[in-house]
């Protein structure tokens, strides 16, 4: 295969679970490689998994989705990136909103979030992330950001932030150049907001995100943040 035209980065950090899906999924791609950026490489079940996918390209870096997005980047020979998390799955039709973006002069972009619940709650949050990248401009990791592989070079890719690095690079891409927002779902495990509970955890991505938008650095954000419980795997 020549220069694929989509690199989809994966960071996983005891992702092993999820990965596979996100593996079987995106067997199909065409026109695009898949590259995992591994944040712990004594991890034993990823290990095997990657030993089990020699059309996947595997990166070791040290933990923290900046620094492994970064990595998987480094690496990457596709004229556009999405930066994917191992539980998110992109909707059907993916791939040609990338071509679309790309018609359309956008330097980068995000999907539309889903979360994968049947419940009221879910629907609000989406409506609400919705409103936040429409308004705002901002969009987070899990709604599988992509850019331009030449653009996320001139902005000098992640910065290594404690909190809100994505946010980051999304507000340094609008001043790089046009934003597409995808229609196009990306569906995400409801497992924080159901192990947190659905009004605790929006309350604390919203003070964060308040605090964020009036000028506080990451770095005192993450004291704030609360810490929630691990999810389990």
């Amino acid at each position: 295969m020549g220069t694929p035209f989509i690199s989809i980065v994966i960071p996983v950090l005891n992702d092993a679970g999820p990965l596979v899906a996100r593996l079987s999924e995106l067997r199909s791609c065409v026109d695009c490689e898949v590259i995992i950026a591994n944040g712990d490489p004594e991890d034993i079940a990823v290990g095997r998994l990657r030993e089990l996918t020699p059309e996947v390209t595997w990166v070791e870096s040290a933990s923290g989705r900046a620094r492994q997005m970064n990595a998987g980047a480094a690496v990457a020979s596709g004229e556009w990136l999405i930066f994917l998390h191992a539980d998110a799955s992109l909707g059907t039709g993916w791939s040609a909103e990338l071509r679309t973006a790309a018609d359309r002069g956008a330097v980068g972009g995000c999907f539309s979030l889903r979360i994968d619940a049947s419940c009221w709650q879910a629907r609000l949050i989406e409506a609400g992330v919705r409103w936040r990248v429409r308004w705002l401009g901002l969009a987070y990791g899990d709604q599988a950001l992509f850019i331009r592989r030449m653009a996320f070079q001139s902005v000098a890719g992640y910065r290594l932030l404690p909190l809100m690095e994505d946010a980051d690079l999304v507000k340094r891409m609008h001043r790089y150049g046009r934003w597409y927002g995808s229609g196009v779902s990306v569906s995400v495990s409801a497992r924080r907001w159901e192990r947190d509970g659905w009004i605790r955890r929006t309350l604390a991505n919203l003070w964060i995100l308040g605090l964020y938008l009036v000028g506080w650095p990451p770095e005192r954000l993450k004291e704030l943040y609360p810490v929630w419980r691990s999810p389990t795997r």
